[in-house]
């Protein structure tokens, strides 16, 4: 398993070997001690989440407030789909820009996601079914929601009809407009959230960086 970081910070590309025989496949999905080791601290997983999308599906942009924030581990069992992170923090050397991946579920790739930062998808086939192991419980009040088609933000698309979307997604503010509604975690929050994680527990004898 090989862990590769997109041009947004605290996203990264995970990906295996597949290995392949007349019986079919087999791959690992997910390694806590190799992404741990890229990270600098070790990820956490408290939820476990599945959708299932017709073909032109838009869900998204999504994110959290930091503090909590919510991390996530995102990966296409079945279909197909273009993956999206936007940089949801204020603050950001690369707020608003976004990076794209195409997942499916013949694959062996995944998309981590760090606190703070926005994500969305498009399925491109019928059925497409879409894991997300989350690092804390799911919580309403606590999701940041961003209008997935503004021209601002620019998410290449190209869909041969318009996508799909919900109520929800569909009245999301505008990256502007989230901006000045402060709804948006701050990059500054994010980096200290991470430095917390990356410190070792009170009574470790691990030695702590100078």
């Amino acid at each position: 398993m090989t862990v590769q970081p997109l041009d947004i910070s605290g996203a990264f590309l995970i990906s295996s070997r597949s290995f392949s025989d007349e019986r079919g496949a087999f791959f690992e999905a997910y390694r806590e001690d190799v992404l741990t080791e890229v990270l600098g601290y070790q990820p956490k997983i408290v939820q476990t989440n599945y959708s299932t999308s017709h073909r032109n599906v838009l869900r998204g942009i999504h994110g959290a407030a930091v503090p909590p924030g919510l991390a996530k581990f995102v990966t296409c069992v079945r279909g197909s789909m273009l993956d999206f992170v936007v940089d949801l923090r204020t603050g950001s050397p690369t707020f608003g820009a976004w990076d794209m991946i195409v997942l499916d579920g013949r694959g062996a790739s995944s998309v981590y996601v760090e606190e703070g930062l926005g994500h969305a998808f498009v399925a491109l086939d019928d059925d497409t079914c879409v894991q997300y192991q989350l690092s804390e419980l799911y919580r309403p009040q606590d999701v940041v929601t961003v209008y997935p088609l503004d021209p601002e933000i620019g998410l290449p698309l190209r869909l041969p009809d318009a996508p799909i979307l919900s109520d929800r997604d569909a009245a999301g503010p505008t990256l502007r407009e989230a901006v000045e509604r402060g709804l948006l975690p701050s990059y500054a929050a994010c980096l200290a959230l991470r430095a917390a994680r990356a410190q070792p527990p009170v009574g470790s004898d691990a030695p702590v960086a100078s």
